[in-house]
């Protein structure tokens, strides 16, 4: 396969291959992440929010990120025609993983006094899986 076919289907042309929808949500969330992980810091570190809050609004703002890149790149294939109740649906996984999101982040930096910004890491290595699986079977077969 020459390098012109092989970006093109990495990166340009719908694929419903998991491989390659997993590739393509890895950078979404890498993007998503920098939204969020920066907010975080930011609120906290700047304008000083108590950093649970920080991580929730911060999340939301990574999750808004995830859902447009991901309905644009990833994910062309719909489970639910009707987009308002597909964001509602993609936005109630971000809600439970926000719930995972904000006990990671308390108890890693609570219980085991890591630093918040170290606890958001080690919490977007599981949010990360939850959502990719969950979006990607119940939203977007």
């Amino acid at each position: 396969m020459n390098n012109s076919r092989f970006i093109d289907l990495l990166f340009l042309r719908t694929s419903n291959d998991v491989k390659i929808q997993l590739f393509r949500y890895t950078l979404v969330g890498a993007a998503a992440f920098a939204v969020d992980f920066l907010s975080l810091w930011a609120l906290t570190d700047f304008l000083n929010v108590y950093y649970l809050v920080s991580a929730a609004a911060s999340f939301v703002a990574g999750l808004a990120t995830n859902y447009l890149l991901s309905v644009r790149w990833v994910f062309r294939n719909r489970a639910i025609g009707n987009k308002g109740l597909e964001f509602s649906a993609f936005a109630i996984i971000g809600i439970v993983g926000l719930a995972l999101n904000e006990l990671i982040i308390w108890g890693l930096t609570e219980r085991l006094s890591f630093h918040y910004l170290i606890s958001k890491i080690i919490s977007t290595v599981v949010i990360f899986l939850f959502n990719f699986f969950s979006r990607k079977y119940l939203l977007f077969r």
